[in-house]
């Protein structure tokens, strides 16, 4: 119905947008980092064409994204040992499949409350506190990615 593109659905937000800070693109999904300053460490893993649920994708895909998250994840832990990843595919307000991987630590301004609750306190220099520069994070995460896909 006037789509140029079976993949992608008009007025979806993350068919029209990278939905954040590009990190990896690959065939199947993409990984962005969200510019969330209370949460540095705030990755998304999405997938590239319009799916709305985990469960419309083939079996063998499903495994690719889960497995996506976590090396997203796993790269988390280990170079910036979190209190807790919280991992979470809502999609309540925009329908397209995505996995929100988020570092938390205790000090967060929501800990230990999830992120989307109000804040209790401003961390401005939260960036800063985190163990590994978000460049070089986000590299490292990109590589992960980029195995996974290699592995393909």
């Amino acid at each position: 119905m006037g789509q140029r593109d079976p993949g992608r659905l008009v007025g979806c937000e993350l068919c029209m947008q990278d939905g954040g800070l590009l990190v990896h693109r690959g065939v199947k999904l993409r990984v962005i980092r969200a510019t969330e300053p209370e949460h540095p460490a705030f990755y998304r893993v999405v997938w590239n064409d319009h799916v709305a649920e985990w469960t419309d994708l083939p079996p063998a895909d499903r495994s690719h994204i889960m497995q996506a998250v976590a090396k997203v994840e796993t790269v988390l832990r280990e170079h910036l040992h979190p209190t807790k990843v919280n991992l979470a595919s809502l999609g309540n307000v925009v329908p397209h499949l995505h996995w929100h991987v988020i570092a938390r630590f205790d000090w967060d301004g929501r800990w230990p409350a999830p992120v989307w609750a109000p804040l209790r306190e401003s961390v401005p220099d939260a960036e800063a506190r985190l163990a590994v520069p978000l460049s070089a994070l986000d590299r490292l995460v990109a590589e992960a990615v980029r195995e996974l896909d290699l592995a393909a």
